[in-house]
């Protein structure tokens, strides 16, 4: 049976609730399923990959059967088909290989009356995420969408005002956020421990794919392109962007940026993330992990302003190879403290391996070698600081002002006196009653927490108004901030004021930069 059985049952009430203003307030007024023993109708767009890791799991809990997939490329429904994970289960090759597959999310959502989809994974290069989640969503599909969210912050308020217009479960694929790590030390922070927080620091080691001069210089030298790979629809995969060649690889000689040695292509697949027009850069990629614990935890909101302090490699096609961003968030009432106002909070981004000075943080320095973590984010108060030491929120240390060193945040005896709040998912547990957990699996729980809550099932949690912790009531701020920052690396050393009611910066070169270019025939 379909859950989407109710679908005109669900339209009637939400147009009801819209009228008292309480439409998309919370998951009570979405759409949600009331077939307990129904499967959730799922199709993945983008097949392997980040994709794979998003759709096999869902289907894995057997909450969900996967109904469709598409892939601009399509050389990966056979690479999916053959995957380690696939062979595991008997029979799942078999019956993948019959579920239809495009090459074109248009055509598929154009088959929705016969495929009868319920959700939807979203795993696309950054440029596709609203083109094909927007269209889903005004289609009533409950839509889980790899970060960053969008690429551009029209993009960002167009998605915000779809999902809730159309009443549908969101999740964006932050998948730290259900780590208990994370749950943890975001309740820790919210209770005030470390007084007033005025500064924040986020770094993290990538880039690790070609971005730079050296592949505007690339790019630009070769007009004329190469052959389109079989399999590949360079159509849809270009989507909405501007028409151009297809550019398939560097030469093994090329002097392009390449730590991780990801194959030498220079679009598909992955290299795409450091385009202007595909990808959001380091920023859009980490951000929305090693952000979270900040973003959560002081309940950041409104971004007033950002600027691009420090570049490397600065260029018209591609994001930089370094980059230091400083972003101010605005002062604002706390949710989880009732009438405490909470600081403006300056919070210092940095990439392309550049950390923090290991000074600001004496304590840690002083017990590891004078070393900082290669990822992490740090957050400081006026009675103490929390240090997070990867990108996801695993591991979380915290050290208040008369302590002689860093704690585990589930150790620390004034962390233990916090009260628990945010209820923890399963499958996402921390090991061994510590912070530190096994990266293997662990984002099962944000999988099937989006599952659940398309079901109507699981907490509902105060933050998002939600049963999903990465909901649009949290996506969407945390995004803008991204966003605005990817802006101010594009307009180095220009303090860019940004308004979020007017969506729009008092800096006529950052408002060009708003709107995405959208295609002829991909609008949406």
């Amino acid at each position: 049976m379909s859950i989407k059985t109710s679908r005109r049952g669900f339209l009637k009430g939400a147009a009801g609730l819209s009228a008292l203003g309480m439409a998309g307030c919370c998951t009570f007024g979405r759409r949600t399923a009331r077939v307990p023993n129904g499967k959730i109708r799922l199709a993945a767009v983008g097949v392997m990959g980040k994709g794979y890791s998003d759709w096999m799991p869902m289907i894995q809990s057997g909450l969900a059967e996967l109904v469709a997939w598409c892939d601009a490329d399509a050389t990966k429904r056979d690479a999916a088909l053959t995957a380690k994970d696939t062979k595991k289960v008997p029979g799942l090759a078999e019956k993948l290989a019959k579920i239809p597959f495009y090459t074109d999310y248009r055509k598929m959502l154009d088959d929705q009356s016969k495929l009868q989809i319920d959700a939807m994974t979203i795993s696309t290069p950054d440029h596709m995420h609203a083109a094909v989640a927007i269209r889903a969503m005004k289609m009533g599909i409950h839509v889980y969408v790899q970060k960053p969210l969008v690429r551009t912050l029209w993009e960002l308020d167009y998605f915000n005002k779809t999902a809730k217009e159309n009443g549908v479960v969101t999740q964006m694929g932050n998948q730290g956020s259900s780590l208990d790590s994370m749950r943890r030390c975001t309740e820790v922070l919210q209770s005030g421990i470390l007084g007033d927080v005025k500064e924040v620091h986020v770094w993290t080691n990538r880039p690790v794919w070609p971005q730079g001069k050296n592949v505007e210089a690339w790019v630009k030298g070769h007009p004329n392109g190469d052959p389109v790979r079989k399999g590949l629809n360079w159509d849809a995969w270009l989507g909405v962007a501007a028409n151009r060649p297809f550019l398939d690889r560097y030469p093994d000689d090329a002097d392009v940026y390449d730590p991780w040695k990801l194959g030498k292509n220079v679009y598909h697949t992955f290299t795409w993330r450091g385009f202007f027009d595909f990808g959001c850069g380091a920023f859009g990629d980490m951000a929305c992990h090693t952000m979270n614990l900040a973003f959560r935890g002081l309940e950041l909101g409104g971004v007033s302003d950002a600027i691009c302090t420090k570049i490397e490699s600065q260029n018209d096609i591609a994001y930089p190879l370094k980059s230091v961003v400083k972003l101010t968030y605005r002062e604002r009432d706390s949710k989880a403290r009732p009438g405490v106002k909470l600081p403006a909070v300056t919070l210092y981004w940095y990439d392309g391996n550049i950390k923090p000075d290991a000074a600001i943080m004496p304590k840690w320095a002083a017990a590891n070698e004078g070393k900082v973590p290669n990822t992490g984010c740090y957050i400081i108060g006026s009675k103490g600081a929390v240090l997070m030491q990867d990108d996801y929120g695993g591991k979380c240390a915290i050290a208040l002002n008369d302590d002689k060193a860093f704690t585990d945040v589930f150790e620390h005896e004034a962390a233990k006196a916090v009260p628990r709040v945010i209820p923890f998912r399963a499958g996402s547990s921390a090991a061994a009653g510590k912070s530190t957990v096994a990266m293997k699996g662990f984002a099962t729980g944000h999988y099937i927490e989006f599952l659940d809550a398309i079901r109507g099932e699981g907490p509902v949690y105060k933050q998002t108004n939600s049963r999903c912790f990465s909901d649009v009531e949290y996506s969407i701020p945390q995004m803008e901030g991204i966003l605005v920052g990817c802006i101010a690396q594009r307009l180095p050393n220009q303090k860019l004021n940004w308004c979020s009611c007017k969506q729009s910066f008092d800096v006529a070169a950052a408002n060009a930069l708003v709107k995405p270019f959208i295609r002829s025939g991909y609008e949406f």
